[in-house]
Formats: C-alpha cells, sequence, structure tokens
C-alpha cells in the first residue's frame, strides 16, 4: 500500500465547486477545517454549515479542527506582548498537540485528509508557518493545494513564501 500524503487548501475567493474539484482529483474524503473561526462574511459558502453541506453531498466528510489547530487560538498564552501570534508557543500548547495528534492518526491509517483555510495561497497561511513544519518534522508526506491548484511540498511553499518583516 503507497502512503497518501496530507494535503492542506485554501478556500480564498473560490466558488464551492472550485473547492471541491481539487479535493476529489486527489482523493480525499475528509477535510479538516483549520480555521479558528468558520465562517465566511464575503463567501457564505464557506461557513461552516454551508461548507459541511456541500462537501457531504460531494462525498467528502467534514471536520472541524480549528479549535486544535486555528491560527488565532483562543488561549491568551499564544500571544506576545504586542498581542501577536508566537507560533513556537502554540507548537507547545497541549490542544495544538492533541491535533498533530489526530492527524498523525489518519496518516498512519493512510486516510486521504486535507486541511483547510481560508487562504488561498499556502505560503501566506498557518498551514505552512505553523502545521507544516511540525508535520514535516514527524515525517509526514505533506503536499499544499496552492492558488492555482498546484501541489507544492513544504520546501517549495516556504521558499516563496514572505519572511517576518517583509
Amino acid at each position: 500500500m503507497n502512503q497518501l500524503p496530507v494535503y492542506t487548501i485554501g478556500h480564498g475567493t473560490r466558488k464551492i465547486e472550485e473547492l471541491i474539484r481539487p479535493l476529489k482529483d486527489h482523493g480525499i474524503k475528509y477535510l479538516l477545517d483549520v480555521r479558528s473561526q468558520p465562517y465566511s462574511r464575503y463567501h457564505p459558502q464557506f461557513s461552516r454549515d454551508a461548507l459541511q453541506r456541500s462537501l457531504e453531498e460531494s462525498g467528502i466528510r467534514y471536520v472541524f479542527m480549528g479549535d486544535l489547530l486555528g491560527g488565532r487560538p483562543s488561549d491568551p498564552g499564544c500571544y506576545d506582548k504586542e498581542g501577536k501570534i508566537d507560533y513556537e508557543r502554540v507548537k507547545t500548547m497541549d490542544f495544538f498537540k492533541a491535533g498533530i495528534e489526530r492527524i498523525k492518526t489518519a496518516y498512519a491509517k493512510n486516510l486521504p485528509i486535507a486541511l483547510m483555510c481560508s487562504e488561498r495561497d499556502p505560503g501566506h497561511c498557518h498551514r505552512s508557518k505553523l502545521i507544516g513544519p511540525v508535520l514535516v518534522e514527524e515525517k509526514i508526506h505533506l503536499l499544499h493545494i496552492d492558488e492555482k491548484d498546484h501541489l507544492r511540498n513544504q520546501a517549495e511553499v516556504m521558499a516563496r513564501s514572505p519572511k517576518k518583516g517583509d
């Protein structure tokens, strides 16, 4: 049996069909929503209930994991004194570690999963800046579906990603 990668994708301004198409193309059966707040004022098709309905109609199961792996945790210990998120702190939190363990379990079972957030470009998202490095460190094969639906590995995404201060 070949090991399936863990995919990531961002919804951005896509139409719902434009999100579902690459998921189906890659055989994804479980979409893990890693947005801290699973709604979109400007793109209501990506609010939690609407997204879940659309995915289920397409044979994809929706799983909310923003409480564990979201980029804006509710725990004040995840922020520096200026109120900016500190990913190194987040990585030490029990809730984040629990989310990573769930991904590791899915990976070990060879489940076809994708992590979804709102940023269409993975280089601008916590999928590549927070979650990606941890998964790569855990020896999990990770592929990002970028804004043009091309597959990029973690190193490629980080190479073209803006650095702090840019």
